[in-house]
């Protein structure tokens, strides 16, 4: 803290400490205003303008630094000035006063107050940025939380010095009036309870109810002007409460809750139902990695006691059973099912014709159009591919193709290069490496899983590297080229150029979101890489919600279903309650080996926010379990707020990180800390327990050692 913000929070505490030193707070009391009214009416009518800059000055005073007693204060005002001279000066000089303390917060609180709060005090300023003046106006009007708390608070956030000026003046008008107008009636008042009359609660009752009818109103005015173009083509009555497009996980979990709910919803996709992750993405992809994980142990049988071999295998059978799996789960996700929950599943494209209106071209050739109250966008990503010059020619698989191209292959292929360093190029890098091809890796950023710790993506990099992937960092991709009909990439390092050959070339750079071929274009709704939706899920059309990868920020299947749960039960019962999607607990896991999986915050991003931790690491090699499976390498790592228990953020590397993960999950949610954690009895041995010695490592840094020391001293008197 600054000198001059130290002065100043001296002069205003010394002020404080002087009002209850001198003990001023007796002026500021009923009887004292009642026994000097008679006083005060002299004096004001002797010298009006005096005694009204002398009032004025000692409210704006008392409210900048927050005294207790501006309720007295405000009926001296009605009884020695009247009603309209007042509520005129009361009204300028709380507005003055509070802008004063408003400011003082701001000058002294605010940096330390973001500095360790910061990540919480963006969502507020988000908040406050959107329809702060009309939160700040509607506390004015109902004089519930204290003023000199709502002064205090709004200083820390990044309100305008003369926004919460004006909106101060006029909200706190009509309570002015009602208090001054108290005071005119001095004479008839016995308490300050006495003014908490029923009439002057209804008035404030009233007061409260303005507000919400004025949001009603300025919703109901911006509704109509969203929808003004389409209001002549608005449908009398519906086919559907609900109609979603895309049957991936947030499609799905769409249209079970509006099945659940008796409402008539239908359901539309183009090609598979289950989305990228049933047929494409999450599970193939762990199917995959789970052969791949035994072909590697059979080659290291040794580190279990056993002999080490060779894996024979048919890489083509490896593919078939990745698609028997996929087909065991297809049920869960099929058509038959979700017909029989109450769904109508219609196989084809949808189109927004307009805000209520789904035109369908079914997969037969016919076309249905059907009306809805609301709609559920939830078309999911594709694998976004890069224009480097000669890859079409080339040819090159994604995420989502690899599966039917390499299913027809008899082995792996033998020259591999996977282009991105990110979560699906480091698991399918690994896999293919360990069922037998050369792989090259080809990241651009300077280390491959960049999001994380640094320390976790060296971890990554080294497990790579140690199954045989040669991973190339800080390479650049130019262009693929063909010599003599082999094919090849080329990279640049350095400033220098290399050419890397293959015979098969992954594209594993990311996923865009899909914004065209559904009507979004026409409607005008914007799109920035996803679909822009409010905290509701809304999209600019209130009666149209987007969910899952298309919706953002997080392209994860958990999310998606987490989002769809929002937009349906909002797209449904929303007139009368709303849900804002809670994004405070999001995990996610990459399975590589060793696993690594992530909640909260990590260092790097605590670091980029500004945001003070505590960071507590335990080595899962000291773990019993892990050490009898001969997986005794990774580590918990847990970020807490200094000198607490309360948990930011968790990054475990290891065997089965993604399962041991959600106990910090549930503790988060929930606001259980370490010492919760600690408490709880963990099945001995098992690789759980990594989460109790990771909180035990936290107490033992936070062990009261003065006190051990006093223990100490008193069990050696006790021996005597």
């Amino acid at each position: 803290m600054t000198f001059r913000k130290l002065l100043l929070l001296a002069a205003v505490l010394l002020g404080i400490a002087a009002f209850f030193f001198f003990d001023l707070g007796h002026f500021l009391s009923l009887n004292y205003l009642k026994q000097s009214q008679a006083n005060f009416e002299a004096l004001y009518a002797a010298e009006p303008l005096k005694i009204s800059l002398a009032y004025f000055t000692l409210y704006v005073v008392a409210t900048a630094l927050s005294f207790p007693g501006a309720t007295i204060i405000t009926l001296a005002g009605g009884a020695i000035f009247g009603l309209w001279w007042g509520t005129l000066l009361v009204s300028f000089a709380s507005s003055l006063g509070a802008t004063l303390a408003f400011l003082v917060s701001r000058f002294v609180l605010r940096d330390s107050i973001e500095a360790k709060f910061g990540n919480r005090l963006a969502e507020i300023n988000r908040g406050i940025e959107k329809d702060g003046a009309f939160y700040l106006f509607t506390l004015r009007l109902i004089p519930v939380v204290p003023f000199f708390v709502i002064n205090l608070v709004m200083g820390l956030t990044k309100m305008k010095a003369l926004t919460f000026y004006a909106v101060s003046q006029i909200g706190m008008l009509a309570g002015t009036l009602v208090y001054v107008n108290a005071g005119t009636q001095l004479a008839q008042i016995d308490s300050l309870q006495g003014i908490l009359s029923p009439a002057l609660l209804g008035s404030f009752v009233l007061l409260g109810v303005f507000p919400l009818i004025a949001k009603w109103i300025v919703g109901l005015l911006q509704k109509r002007k969203v929808y003004a173009r389409w209001a002549s083509v608005k449908p009398a009555r519906f086919d559907r409460n609900l109609i979603v497009i895309g049957a991936g996980a947030g499609g799905l979990v769409s249209a079970y809750i509006a099945a659940v709910v008796k409402a008539k919803v239908t359901l539309v996709e183009s090609h598979k139902m289950g989305g990228d992750c049933l047929n494409y993405g999450c599970v193939p992809s762990k199917a995959l990695i789970k052969s791949a994980k035994l072909a590697h142990q059979m080659r290291h049988g040794q580190t279990y006691g056993l002999n080490s071999t060779q894996p024979t295998f048919s890489f083509k059978a490896v593919m078939q059973r990745i698609q028997a799996i996929v087909r065991a789960i297809e049920p869960h996700d099929s058509v038959e099912r979700y017909t029989g929950l109450g769904v109508e599943v219609l196989q084809g494209y949808a189109k927004l014709v307009n805000p209520w209106t789904v035109e369908i071209a079914l997969n037969d050739g016919s076309t249905q159009t059907l009306t809805t109250r609301s709609i559920v966008i939830a078309a999911g990503a594709r694998p976004f591919v890069p224009s480097l010059p000669g890859l079409d020619d080339s040819g090159y698989v994604t995420s989502d193709t690899l599966w039917e191209k390499f299913g027809q292959l008899d082995e792996a292929p033998k020259r591999l290069v996977v282009l991105g360093g990110g979560p699906i190029g480091c698991e399918l890098a690994q896999s293919f490496a360990r069922l037998g091809s050369r792989v090259t890796q080809v990241e651009m950023a300077p280390r491959v899983m960049a999001r994380e710790d640094e320390e976790v993506s060296e971890l990554a990099r080294q497990a790579l590297m140690k199954d045989g992937v040669d991973v190339r960092t800080g390479h650049k991709a130019l262009r693929v080229d063909s010599r003599d009909g082999v094919k090849a990439i080329v990279v640049e390092h350095a400033g220098v150029e290399q050419r890397i050959e293959f015979d098969e070339l992954l594209c594993a750079v990311g996923r865009s979101a899909r914004l065209t071929g559904y009507g979004l274009e026409a409607l005008g709704i914007p799109t920035n890489k996803t679909v822009e939706t409010n905290e509701y899920m809304q999209t600019l059309y209130p009666n149209i919600y987007a969910a899952g990868d298309v919706a953002g920020p997080y392209q994860f299947t958990h999310v998606a279903a987490h989002q769809a749960w929002y937009a349906a039960v909002n797209a449904l019962f929303g007139d009368f309650k709303k849900f804002k999607a809670d994004y405070r607990v999001i995990p996610w896991a990459t399975f590589i080996d060793p696993e690594v999986a992530r909640v909260g915050l990590n260092e790097q991003e605590a670091r980029e926010q500004g945001i003070a931790v505590e960071v507590t690491k335990y080595g899962i090699d000291d773990l019993d379990r892990a050490i009898a499976d001969s997986e005794a390498h990774g580590f918990v790592k847990v970020l807490t707020a200094p000198g607490k228990d309360t948990i930011l953020g968790v990054t475990i590397v290891g065997t089965h990180a993604g399962d041991l993960l959600a106990e910090y999950v549930l503790a988060m949610k929930h606001g259980l800390g370490l010492n919760k954690i600690l408490g709880t009895i963990h099945t001995y041995p098992t690789l759980s327990e990594a989460n109790k010695y990771a909180a035990g490592e936290w107490k033992r840094a936070h062990a009261p050692h003065k006190l051990l020391a006093w223990v100490g001293r008193f069990h050696d008197w006790r021996r005597g």
